[in-house]
Order: C-alpha cells, then structure tokens, then sequence
C-alpha cells in the first residue's frame, strides 16, 4: 500500500470506539480509508450498525498526529504492515469479520501454506506439558505446518523453541508494539524466531502496555491458524479464551487431556468433557481430524529392514496389511478392534519405519 493509505488506515485503526469490524464496513462504503474521511457522516452514519458514537472522534487532528509519528517509526524500523485487502494477509483471518484492519510484521514470514496451527497454554506448564509439546512438534515436523503462538512463559515459548528445533516456521503473535519484547527475559529468543518465521502484532509502539490487550491479540491467534492446541490450561485462563473464540470462527479446537487432579490440566479436560475441543494424544489425532496427507515431503523413515522391531499392536496393524492390501483407515481400526486415533499413531509409527505408505484418501499399503 502507498504511504497515504497507510497513513489513512492508520488513522481509522486508532479511533476508539470503532472497531475493526465497523471500520471494515466504513472502508467497504466509501472505497477506501482515505475515502472515509471525505464521506459525509450522513452517508456513514446509513451503514448498519454504525451510530454517532462510533463516528464521534472520525476528524479528530490527534489521530491524525499520531499516525504520522508511527509512520516514521515503521519507516526507520523497517516494519513491514499487512492491510486486510491484500494479497499476503492470511486467508483464514479474512473470515474473521473482526481481524485487523492492519497489522505489522518482522522477521522472516512466510503465510502461503495451508497448514497453520496455534499451539496454547498455561504459562505455569509442568514437565508433562513441555514433553508433549515437544514431542508433538517433532512429530509434525514432516508436514511442516507454521507454528504460531505468544511469545509468552510456559506453553508459548516452548512451542515456538520446539517449532525452532525441528526447523518449523513459527510466529510470535504479540501483545504489544514492535518496540519492546515482553517478557523481557525472552530477548534472547528474538533473533532465532525472526529467522525462521517471525513476530506480528496489531498494536502501535506507541500503544500502551495493558493486559486487556493479551485478550485482545488472541483473536488473531485463533483466526490466524486452521486449528487452536490447548496443551494444558487451569480451570481459567486466556488459553481458553483462545480456544472459544476458534470455536466462534468454526476452526477445530485441540485439548491434551491430564489427570484429573493437576490443576494445569481443568482447563483441558473440561474442553473435551463439554464437546468443546478433539481429544490429542499424539499428531496421529491431528493429522487424522484435520484431513491432512503427506505430500510432497515424506516423513523421514529409517531403511527398511529384514527385522524390524515392532510392538504388539504395530504387529497386529501390519500383519492386517499382509493379509489386506491398500485398506482404509476406518476399515484398518475396525478390524483390528482399536479406536481410530490409536490405528493413526500405529500407522504413522510404522511409515517412520518404513514398512508402510499411505495413499490418497486415508488408504494405507505395505512398502
């Protein structure tokens, strides 16, 4: 976009009361943000839902003000802004009637892949948490899905360290300008994630630091991504505000279940207790709701072998497959007499080892 249409995006992004729902209607109207501003509020104010509250401060010269000052900032900095018409903003966020109008970026971001996920958490996560989550990613790594997270303690950060490890893109969506890093101690993460993917954020770096904006920022981290993974989470927290609103724009919700008495583990339960979310034991459960395949690249898979360790219930799956060639998914766990979610982790086990190959359409073979 040009510098006038930023400087005019800008503007609208800061009138209070607005709303970037509204401000989408506004824009919609009158053909652009620049538009906006030359439109007779008569006319603005026919739009439904838009009322002389929402308009009152439109021509206020402080808004205008400020918007030149962060212009000068995104210039010197080198901050690449997102406007919600353009090609590049993610198409799952352009459903969400109220995702950024605008939204900056830095780092090494590339959003042109179907497969995006949020992965989500308590800040206080126990050793349970942090082993699945790095184990979930290392077993996701050969369907190279973006990683997007907060940035924050616990969860967050594990995410983004694991997504790092198994060379995954991941994107820190933040809570704040681009002129700070909060937690502070996290500096030290900033230059690994920015090479391989990046930060975003809504907020201006004049913005103040508030925690109603960590509510607010969740938004896109649930509208940004295919699916939400509540990985563990107390019977409240912002991981579930998270995980509601992915359920509002209809993505699919993901709960690891824990104990019944770990207090870091309410949150998830009561999500798959309510209906609220798929129960995720292993990537196996992802990659089978989500409908995905491995195409193009494989999953790394050891050479295959005469003797090939294998436990009992990969014994029963593979000799099935002796016996039934090219049989489906459903047919696979029916006959073995195991859930699907346990046949797709067996599955998944024994094409790492290289004794199978899935085939379009959830239909597996022996090597």
């Amino acid at each position: 976009m040009t510098k006038e249409e930023l400087f005019y995006t800008l503007v609208l992004q800061k009138v209070p009361n607005l709303g970037d729902a509204s401000a989408k209607k506004l824009i919609q109207k009158a053909g652009s943000p620049e538009a906006v501003f030359k439109e007779k509020k008569s006319n603005l104010l026919k739009i439904d839902g838009i009322g002389t509250f929402k308009l009152r401060d439109l021509g206020s010269k402080d808004f205008f003000a400020a918007a030149e000052e962060e212009i000068q900032f995104i210039e010197k900095n080198e901050i690449k802004t997102v406007y919600f018409k353009d090609d590049e903003y993610p198409e799952k966020l352009k459903h969400c009637i109220d995702g950024p109008i605008l939204y900056f970026q830095r780092g090494n971001i590339n959003l042109n892949k179907n497969r995006i996920i949020s992965v989500v958490g308590t800040r206080k996560v126990t050793s349970y948490g942090s082993s699945f989550c790095e184990q979930l990613m290392e077993e996701l790594a050969p369907l190279d899905p973006i990683i997007v997270s907060g940035f924050a303690y616990g969860v967050d950060i594990t995410a983004h360290k694991a997504a790092v490890k198994n060379g995954l893109q991941t994107i820190a969506c933040l809570a704040h300008g681009l002129n700070q890093i909060y937690p502070k101690t996290h500096q030290k993460y900033v230059k690994e994630v920015a090479h391989h993917g990046g930060f975003i954020t809504e907020f201006w770096s004049s913005d103040a630091f508030d925690k109603t904006n960590f509510l607010k920022r969740n938004r896109i981290i649930a509208g940004i991504s295919e699916a939400t993974i509540v990985i563990e989470s107390a019977e409240k927290g912002g991981s579930l505000v998270t995980a509601e609103l992915a359920n509002s724009y209809n993505r699919d919700v993901f709960a690891v279940p824990g104990r019944v008495n770990d207090s870091q583990s309410k949150g998830c339960n009561n999500l798959i207790k309510t209906q609220r979310a798929n129960l995720l034991t292993s990537a196996a459960d992802l990659v089978y709701i989500l409908n995905w395949q491995l195409e193009g690249k494989r999953p790394k898979v050891i050479q295959k072998q005469l003797f090939v360790e294998l436990t009992d219930d990969e014994k029963i799956i593979f000799n099935f497959l002796k016996e039934h060639p090219k049989a489906h998914l459903d047919v696979i766990a029916y006959d073995c007499k195991m859930p699907i979610f346990k046949a797709t982790t067996l599955l998944f086990d024994l094409e790492i080892k290289g004794l199978i190959k899935q085939l379009p359409g959830k239909i597996f073979e022996l090597n």
